[in-house]
């Protein structure tokens, strides 16, 4: 990816989506375009028009931390959007000195697979940065055994998502779901601009879906931390969970990831079912005449 290309539309798609009322300027007047001026956005930073200008071609070598604070309150960034634009100012920089770093497990160890298998009530799972399915509890298995089941998706859920027509009926919320996965993808890659393979799958993806392409030029970004997640499972119907991101230190690619369902509401009931047919390997569409609910 073109890193000043990235910089430049972020600021431009950030900028556009700011009316001069709610970025408190009065007497806005009528305007071709929504958003804001770049000379108000430099107005409401205290920088120069010039040097804000420099900043939206692209260019954010020497931008200091305070500066980018203050862009980031004209722009009324929130939290993520704020830590990606830290990343892409980091990238615009020297590279760090080259130091050895203690290599990361990249295999799943027995002590992670005791402790997923350990917890027999919740689906879970583990992912990495490039959204590949990397181990589970055998209920977080049968939860995604329909993205699993097909090799096409390649363990992925990025992939599986806007390249399997079947992911619009495994995610009721799809819409949702397509805006979140590209956000992430587009965090991570700020975070890590010469990840070859995350930029390989990102730009698979722009080539083979319309539809993330036109996400992925929106340039947002999120933090993907916890939520509700509903998923319509083709052996147990409609499931509907609260889920909990966590980080991994002893391998910071990795993330795991706990549903929960509420206590006597029809998910738990579906997801005893699911266990259940999970322990003799039926958890997709062969499964649903077990249904009894």
């Amino acid at each position: 990816m073109d890193h000043r290309a990235e910089v430049a539309e972020f600021l431009r798609t950030r900028r556009d989506r700011i009316t001069p009322d709610q970025a408190g300027i009065i007497g806005g007047g009528r305007r071709r375009v929504p958003g804001l001026r770049r000379e108000e956005v430099a107005m409401l930073a205290g920088v120069s028009v010039e040097y804000y200008a420099r900043m939206e071609r692209g260019d954010l070598t020497g931008v200091s931390p305070e500066i980018l604070d203050s862009i980031a309150r004209a722009l009324q960034l929130d939290d993520a959007e704020c830590d990606h634009l830290a990343d892409l100012a980091r990238a615009a920089g020297p590279p760090p000195p080259r130091r050895r770093k203690r290599p990361t497990e990249q295999t799943v160890t027995p002590t992670l697979q005791r402790f997923l298998d350990a917890v027999t009530g919740a689906p879970m799972w583990v992912r990495d940065r490039r959204l590949d399915f990397i181990a589970a509890n055998p209920l977080g298995r049968a939860l995604y055994a329909p993205m699993l089941d097909d090799p096409a998706n390649r363990g992925n859920t990025a992939r599986f998502t806007f390249l399997n027509p079947a992911a619009r009926i495994f995610f009721p919320d799809w819409e949702q779901n397509a805006d979140n996965i590209v956000a992430t993808l587009r965090t991570y890659a700020g975070q890590n601009p010469l990840d070859k393979p995350l930029t390989d799958l990102i730009g698979e993806l722009v080539t083979r879906s319309d539809t993330f392409r036109h996400r992925w030029a929106a340039h947002n970004v999120r933090h993907h931390r916890g939520g509700i997640k509903r998923i319509h499972h083709p052996a147990v119907g409609d499931l509907e969970f609260s889920y909990e991101a966590m980080d991994l230190p002893a391998n910071p690619e990795w993330f795991m990831f706990a549903y929960t369902a509420e206590p006597g509401s029809p998910t738990e009931e579906r997801l005893k079912l699911l266990g259940s047919l999970a322990a003799t390997g039926q958890t997709t569409s062969d499964a649903r005449a077990h249904r009894s609910f």
